[in-house]
């Protein structure tokens, strides 16, 4: 079974009147479906009002919260799925599929996304001192966690902002700060301090997806991103596995395939001219591993695309 087929569980009745409160908001400031930056800086909004299958996307640090609705995420083999009672954090840049399984116009998915800056957790953690967080092996780069009144209550707070502008400057910067503690706070905090953390393994880690992430067209040596990342070859290998579920190279390769079909979709290129693009020299072989990837090959895949818009 799916985990959207999952009996979704009721809130307590004090946290469904934040989450109306905020599906209100959200439905106010999105006329159409869509992504939506806000005043507010970081903070994103969205609609859905069709379901979609596995899409697969580059997932950027970001705490991520539906309203309304359900979203299933597969990061490799492992399938996480967020609701109004769950929110997912996303640590590190990472390719995962995300997939709706039932929206309409009258019921819209309706979601919020902050950004994270590990800058500003860095930060955080430096001005509040020691904090407790336990110090753990590298766990995933993308897990789900039960949502709290409190955070809940945090992050409604931050978007009422978007009905007071004249408020956003003084108090948006404190209360995403509070929500970003609350975070740390929470009881898989500590993967988000560990990548905040300079030196640490996990922190290290992120330089080389970083690296990858930047130069993913360029052919990968892989003694040459552990001295990026100033690890080990083998301690590199099994904590970037850790924390992506894909080995570097396989990391690569999502990258290089879905900037492909961007360049396709939005450019215009064709197959062998992205292919080329993004780092492949046969042909054959990028038909291959995109048809691997997205389920069919550049042309079919893109016919499927444009008539799904």
């Amino acid at each position: 079974m799916s985990l959207l087929d999952q009996p979704q569980i009721p809130l307590p009745v004090e946290m469904e009147k934040l989450r109306a409160e905020l599906a209100g908001i959200i439905c106010r400031n999105t006329g159409e479906d869509g992504s939506y930056a806000t005043a507010v800086e970081a903070l994103h909004l969205s609609r859905h009002s069709r379901p979609h299958e596995f899409s697969p996307a580059l997932a950027q640090p970001a705490l991520c919260v539906m309203a309304q609705g359900r979203k299933e995420v597969r990061l490799g083999d492992e399938s996480f799925l967020y609701d109004p009672l769950n929110y997912m954090v996303v640590s590190v840049s990472m390719p995962v599929c995300g997939r709706i399984a039932s929206a309409s116009p009258e019921h819209p998915i309706l979601a919020l996304r902050l950004d994270i800056d590990p800058a500003e957790i860095s930060a955080l953690i430096a001005e509040a001192g020691p904090m407790g967080v336990p110090s753990r092996p590298t766990g995933r780069g993308l897990y789900v966690e039960r949502l709290d009144t409190q955070m809940f209550d945090a992050l409604l707070r931050l978007t009422r902002l978007l009905d007071s502008p004249k408020d956003i400057n003084m108090l948006a910067p404190l209360i995403r700060r509070e929500i970003f503690y609350r975070l740390l706070r929470s009881p898989q905090g500590y993967r988000l301090y560990e990548i905040a953390v300079a030196n640490s393994q996990s922190h290290r880690v992120c330089q080389a997806i970083k690296w990858l992430n930047g130069n993913f067209e360029q052919p990968l040596r892989i003694d040459n991103l552990a001295r990026e990342a100033n690890l080990s070859v083998s301690t590199l290998h099994h904590r970037f596995k850790a924390m992506t579920t894909m080995s570097p190279l396989q990391y690569q390769k999502q990258l290089r395939l879905q900037e492909a079909r961007r360049l396709m979709l939005i450019e215009g290129l064709d197959a062998s001219a992205a292919g080329y693009r993004v780092g492949y020299e046969s042909p054959s072989q990028f038909s291959r591993e995109y048809s691997r990837l997205f389920g069919a090959p550049p042309l079919r895949d893109l016919a499927r695309l444009r008539l799904s818009v």
